[in-house]
């Protein structure tokens, strides 16, 4: 069933092996990052590299953050490893995954020998979840909020819905820091049954690269992954960053990032509807857009030899050809891209 869709194809893909410096669209990470101050705690960790990593002050750090117990809270190198935990820790008989999302966490649950289904979403209703389309016995479910590609925010109260007894519910929130005041998170929803919560802190301050994430569940959830995780899994630089992203004036810093980047997302899908041939899909609420415009395949390859790299849309289940999602950049960056964008559909029309 994954053959027609190339889960492993992610962001990073479009702009590797570049012949000339593309402005970047494809990878969601936010621009500009990580800030000084975070290089700057990151650098001084690298004294203490002749130590074993010891989590607890970034475990703590996180558990205040949510307001939740620390035995609730797991770390990881990234979410995308906490992806592969829960494949291989939960004993799920009827796995189903939500999509357009996210692939990683089908590809590994299909690695680790689950035989996935999936529920997908009607680009007519917006992308937008009908909560009877799950299977009443599915034993685990996954979907992303905001969903990556789509951008959609599903109420916390819909996706709380989804939980039932003897249900493992994994919600995606890798982007639920760019958005303003984290409004439909569940992180802190210690009483939904089965629920299980991951956060990236790679998209927001730029630490794709040091790979930190983590999870947040029921103290047995956590346990059982920690059984399935190697030793030392988190290097001492990526839980100096964990517990530096999560005090105080790193909150508010993302808090502010996250109004910047809603307003900027609102000026890029404004320039986007100059053209009449893009639908942008929306509401939107992620640090990314989904659009649908014909010949989406041409139009990524001529943005390239333009100088912007963009992400194609149809290893996407759910997605076709015809999809592209963008990067949310500032506004000069965008008002370049419209620029570009404007030749490239002139040409495509001729």
């Amino acid at each position: 069933m994954s053959a027609e869709f190339d889960l492993r194809h992610h962001g990073d893909a479009e702009v590797r092996g570049a012949d000339a410096e593309l402005t970047d669209l494809a990878v969601n990470v936010r621009a500009d990052t990580p800030p000084d101050w975070l290089k700057a705690r990151i650098a001084a960790s690298l004294d203490g590299l002749a130590a074993y990593p010891d989590g607890r002050a970034a475990r703590a750090a996180v558990a205040a953050r949510h307001g939740v117990p620390v035995g609730r809270v797991l770390l990881a190198a990234g979410a995308a490893e906490a992806f592969v935990l829960l494949a291989r820790a939960l004993p799920a008989r009827r796995p189903v995954v939500v999509h357009p999302q996210f692939t990683e966490p089908e590809a590994a649950l299909r690695d680790a020998g689950h035989r996935v289904e999936r529920v997908v979403l009607d680009e007519r209703h917006g992308f937008r979840l009908d909560p009877a389309a799950v299977p009443d016995d599915a034993d685990l479910v996954v979907i992303g909020n905001p969903t990556n590609p789509t951008s959609v925010l599903h109420p916390a109260d819909v996706l709380a819905g989804l939980a039932r007894p003897g249900r493992t519910l994994v919600v995606d929130e890798a982007f639920m820091d760019a958005v303003p005041d984290e409004s439909e998170s569940l992180a802190a929803r210690t009483e939904v049954p089965g629920l299980v919560v991951l956060r990236s802190l790679t998209k927001t301050w730029g630490l794709a690269g040091l790979r930190i994430g983590y999870v947040l569940a029921d103290e047995e959830t956590i346990g059982a992954l920690e059984r399935v995780q190697p030793l030392w899994p988190v290097s001492t630089p990526a839980l100096v960053a964990a517990e530096a992203c999560c005090a105080g004036p790193a909150l508010a810093e993302a808090a502010r990032a996250a109004e910047r980047t809603a307003a900027d997302r609102a000026h890029l899908a404004a320039r986007l509807a100059e053209f009449p041939e893009v639908r942008v899909c929306g509401p939107a609420a992620g640090p990314f857009l989904l659009i649908q415009v014909p010949g989406a395949a041409a139009l990524r390859t001529r943005l390239r030899e333009l100088g912007f790299a963009v992400r194609r849309g149809d290893t996407f289940p759910g997605l076709g050809p015809d999809w592209l999602r963008l990067a949310v950049r500032d506004r000069p960056t965008t008002d370049r891209l419209v620029i570009a964008l404007g030749k490239a559909l002139a040409e495509h029309r001729r």
